[in-house]
């Protein structure tokens, strides 16, 4: 059932249905309510008999997912007592129940994930489907519907949101636990006194020094009847199974040389062992004289917390599952319970407005310093990572659902950084917008809005801004960027690096004593901008390789000859000629 420490009407309704069924004789009505509804299987009977059950039943699935999408647009919530008939009598089911929660969130378009138990009532199995309030309307066969008393009924979307509105700043980790504050353990009290005493400045000093009730109280972990908050819970007393469950390895498929694992435990204790124990396996690397860093880690400290961070702050905390934490070399994996909500997804994570599961959670550890402050989180482990030389971070959904963040710090790039440094003006190094289209620049040496705007995660308007301004930008006294010339007046600007700043780049690299930086082919560069652009000509390559266009003819003539490219025109003499992408070979340049 849904995590829950105090209060919890629906799973009280629950519990009573269950032990009517237990105790009952024969059939028996009215147990079905707003938040309760009982659902035989589909498809197990044959006129009055009773069909064997399996584990799979792809009838009996879509029957629930829509069901359980109703529920789930219903205040509150509510749950399906799978393998009851309406007057009570017990049918049973063998549904295997992950498979079930899986097909019910693929059915729903991936919007809805139920917690799927298996009870036993008089020696029958029976499934509760229990699907939490949903934050947006979950469609099913292209309507909504909700229940109205123990009915489900359409509604329109705008009435929906009608009623979503009146009910909105519903949290789960800000409700009533019950739990007295006297259950808080010293030990995660004291973890977030040391956190807030980590992150200086008098106001968190002030508080750390604070008495155990106006701490708590300050943290907005106590409610107005002087219990905590399931946040509180979380935070400072733990729900008995472990919230984290951290290993180390030195390789892949090596054995694990540190495993954190413990039960009865608050999530502040927790995280301090676990971010203590990936520092210390997070060695120090020594740069060459020269660079703002002479030492960093070899994954950034900021961006390792946050995954983390996130990881606990906006998982699914109705799973069991704990938090997986897989630190292999200098590769750090966080996966999650639960997948993405609010539209977040991995092509917008970086600029979504923040859609947090578990606001008064989130609130509280951005309140310790535990965590950044909401929004911005995701921007830091990106910009940490990139500044480094690393991929950014990749952040997605994957069955389950869950949400996996992998960090990869294998090779420090210390003549990208050397480059950043010689940046004017400096501010540019830590735009994350100038960080991702530079890169980008780096290694395929041309862009124009269309390819930045996906790279951003802006619009098209946002990302030929960005274009214009490293426009303005230089490094060591000579232009970063260039527009490239040669297209046609009635086509979007595209830009190049310049020559020179890739020779500095090349001296950078030299200076650091890094191996000489692989660049791409001619031939990469025009199969790649004459398939994004529709056309190539010689001076549209010229314009982004420095060289003249008569020199590079024979580039274009290969591809021509490989398939690749075909003319653009018929007659091939004189100036505006052409070739146009065929959609051919694809060849590993």
């Amino acid at each position: 059932m849904t995590l829950s420490f105090g209060p919890d009407p629906i799973g009280d309704e629950v519990r009573h249905v269950l032990e009517v069924l237990e105790s009952a004789t024969g059939p028996v009505g009215g147990l079905e309510s707003l938040h309760v509804d009982l659902k035989e299987e589909a498809g197990r009977r044959a006129g009055r008999t009773i069909l064997p059950g399996s584990t799979e039943n792809d009838r009996a699935a879509r029957v629930l997912a829509g069901e359980a999408a109703c529920v789930a647009n219903t205040p509150g919530g509510g749950v399906l007592i799978v393998g009851v008939a309406d007057d009570g009598t017990l049918i049973g089911t063998e549904l295997d129940a992950q498979l079930l929660r899986r097909r019910i969130y693929d059915l729903t378009d991936r919007l809805l994930t139920v917690d799927v138990t298996p009870v036993t009532c008089r020696g029958v199995r029976l499934l509760l489907v229990r699907s939490p309030e949903a934050v947006h309307p979950v469609m099913f066969d292209h309507k909504y519907h909700h229940r109205v008393a123990d009915s489900c009924v359409e509604v329109d979307a705008t009435s929906w949101e009608e009623r979503r509105r009146r009910h909105a700043g519903w949290d789960w980790s800000a409700q009533d636990s019950g739990v007295a504050v006297d259950a808080a353990r010293s030990t995660a009290l004291q973890r977030a006194r040391d956190f807030l005493t980590a992150a200086g400045e008098d106001r968190n000093l002030d508080l750390a020094a604070a008495p155990v009730g106006d701490l708590l109280r300050r943290l907005n972990v106590v409610t107005p009847s002087g219990t905590l908050t399931n946040a509180g819970v979380i935070a400072f007393v733990g729900r008995g199974a472990p919230a984290i469950d951290y290993v180390r390895r030195e390789v892949t498929g090596g054995d694990s040389v540190q495993r954190i694992r413990d039960a009865g435990r608050g999530l502040l204790e927790e995280l301090y062992e676990v971010d203590r124990a990936i520092e210390a396996s997070n060695p120090v690397r020594h740069l060459p004289r020269g660079l703002v860093s002479r030492q960093v880690r070899s994954l950034p400290p900021r961006a390792a917390r946050e995954a983390l961070v996130n990881g606990v702050a906006h998982r699914d905390w109705s799973s069991a599952d704990p938090v997986h934490v897989e630190h292999i070399g200098s590769r750090l994996v966080v996966t999650s319970p639960g997948g993405f909500i609010g539209g977040i997804t991995t092509s917008n994570i970086i600029t979504h407005s923040s859609q947090p599961r578990n606001r008064a959670l989130a609130d509280l550890l951005a309140r310790l310093r535990v965590a950044e402050l909401e929004g911005i989180g995701v921007d830091r482990m990106v910009g940490d990572m990139v500044r480094l030389g690393y991929p950014a971070p990749s952040i997605e959904e994957v069955a389950g659902p869950l949400v996996r963040a992998v960090l990869v710090g294998t090779r420090l790039d210390e003549g990208w950084m050397a480059f950043l440094h010689d940046l004017e003006p400096a501010r540019t190094a830590d735009d994350l917008n100038a960080l991702l289209v530079i890169r980008h620049l780096i290694d395929h040496w041309w862009i124009d809005a269309r390819i930045a705007a996906p790279l951003i995660q802006r619009s098209g308007a946002e990302a030929a801004d960005v274009l214009h301004q490293l426009g303005d930008v230089q490094v060591a006294d000579v232009p970063l960027v260039t527009e490239v010339e040669g297209s046609p007046a009635n086509e979007p600007p595209a830009w190049t690096i310049t020559t020179a700043a890739l020779d500095l780049l090349a001296a950078c690299d030299e200076r650091v004593g890094a191996p000489r930086r692989r660049q791409p082919s001619r031939s990469a560069i025009a199969r790649a901008w004459a398939e994004h652009r529709g056309r190539i000509s010689s001076s549209e390559l010229a314009g982004i390789v420095g060289a003249h266009p008569t020199n590079l003819q024979r580039v274009l003539k290969d591809l021509e000859a490989e398939g690749v490219l075909a003319p653009g025109r018929e007659v091939r003499r004189g100036a505006g000629f052409f070739y146009v992408p065929t959609g051919g070979p694809h060849h590993s340049v």
